[in-house]
């Protein structure tokens, strides 16, 4: 099973109006396939093409992801339907081969969309027609204000754009609005999910402006074919709101929820912060008393070093002193006559008169 990325659409993995949209375009795409070799440009998953080949004489399904093909190889298997891998802006299909190339939602992922159109009036046999979608560029941007461009788009047109370039390649193209409408269905129980219903009647003239996508059908033949309203099987618009009200508000709830676990957390951690700094307030007027005492004591040895060597420094100066006076009289002895003729006679002290002494 592929997962749903938002690039393109696997049923049972996006909501209903979502798949109803989608799913829509090929119900009108259908109307034009009946007999007819159909390719289905941008195939994803392969649902579109399974629809197509209900009617077709042949479709062959074109995408550039293998996991997709895969999938619609898988799940969507039909005599004649067959799925290539390939990018849509360089068709493997032979020129004039095709007489219907359904392109839905594919445009805006191509970078070279002008090589695509290109292209797709080659393979496309004499007669055959181009159906193809793209969202509105001014209604997009609006709806997607807060979650930013969708990431997979590579150019997104506006009415003015897309009608444009589509007429400037080919002869006859009429463009269609697609939106979500609310009407009153009447069906009958064994009527198929889709098909036109007996009377279309639109109010008012259609706004390009405001329209959710645009669909055009492009060929040689002037006649378009008439407005077409598609009735899917879940088209109870006020079921289908209340199961989403219903889980707006499953989701909702879960949203308090995780809020208020979010501020339980936070208050936790507040009171947390306070007392681990309250701790730390305390550690640090401790650290600081102990400082001071250190600072303190330091300070009072530092004076009594001071004043022991101050005291040392008076008993050496005294020292000094009475080692001077000595000198002095131990010079004076020395100098004396008596004792120099006592060291002569070998009488007294026996005393080192030194060199002066001896003159």
């Amino acid at each position: 099973m592929i997962e749903f990325t938002g690039e393109r659409v696997v049923p049972g993995q996006v909501d209903v109006d979502l798949w109803n949209e989608h799913l829509a375009r090929y119900a009108f795409a259908a109307r034009l396939a009946c007999g007819k070799r159909v390719l289905d440009a941008g195939c994803g998953s392969g649902y579109g093409s399974a629809e197509l080949a209900a009617t077709a004489c042949s479709v062959i399904g074109l995408d550039v992801s293998a996991d997709a093909l895969g999938y619609a190889r898988q799940s969507y298997r039909s005599p004649n339907a067959s799925f290539i891998e390939a990018s849509c802006a360089s068709l493997p299909i032979a020129s004039q081969s095709i007489d219907l190339v359904v392109a839905f939602e594919v445009i805006e992922h191509v970078a070279d969309w002008q090589a695509f159109l290109q292209d797709v009036q080659r393979v496309l046999a004499p007669g055959g027609r181009l159906i193809l979608s793209t969202p509105n560029k001014d209604y997009y941007a609006e709806t997607r204000r807060h979650t930013g461009p969708n990431p997979y788009h590579v150019h997104e047109f506006d009415f003015a754009e897309f009608t444009r370039e589509l007429q400037a390649r080919f002869v006859h193209v009429a463009v269609y609005l697609e939106n979500h409408v609310e009407a009153i269905a009447f069906q009958q129980t064994d009527s198929p999910p889709y098909g036109t219903p007996e009377l279309l009647q639109v109010g008012g003239a259609a706004d390009p402006a405001t329209a959710h996508f645009f669909l055009a059908v492009c060929s040689a033949d002037p006649q378009p074919p008439p407005a077409f309203l598609y009735v899917p099987s879940t088209a109870n618009i006020l079921r289908e709101r209340e199961l989403h009200i219903d889980k707006l508000e499953i989701d909702l709830t879960r949203l308090r929820s995780e809020k208020q676990e979010l501020v339980d957390m936070f208050r936790a951690q507040t009171a947390e912060l306070a007392e681990m700094s309250a701790g730390y307030e305390a550690k640090i007027a401790e650290l600081q008393t102990e400082l001071a005492e250190m600072s303190a004591g330091y300070e009072a040895k530092i004076g009594e070093l001071e004043n022991e060597n101050l005291a040392k420094t008076s008993w050496g100066q005294r020292l000094d002193a009475e080692v001077n006076h000595l000198q002095g009289q131990l010079n004076l002895v020395r100098a004396s006559r008596w004792v120099k003729v006592g060291n002569r006679l070998g009488v007294g002290p026996a005393l080192d008169l030194g060199p002066a002494l001896d003159q």
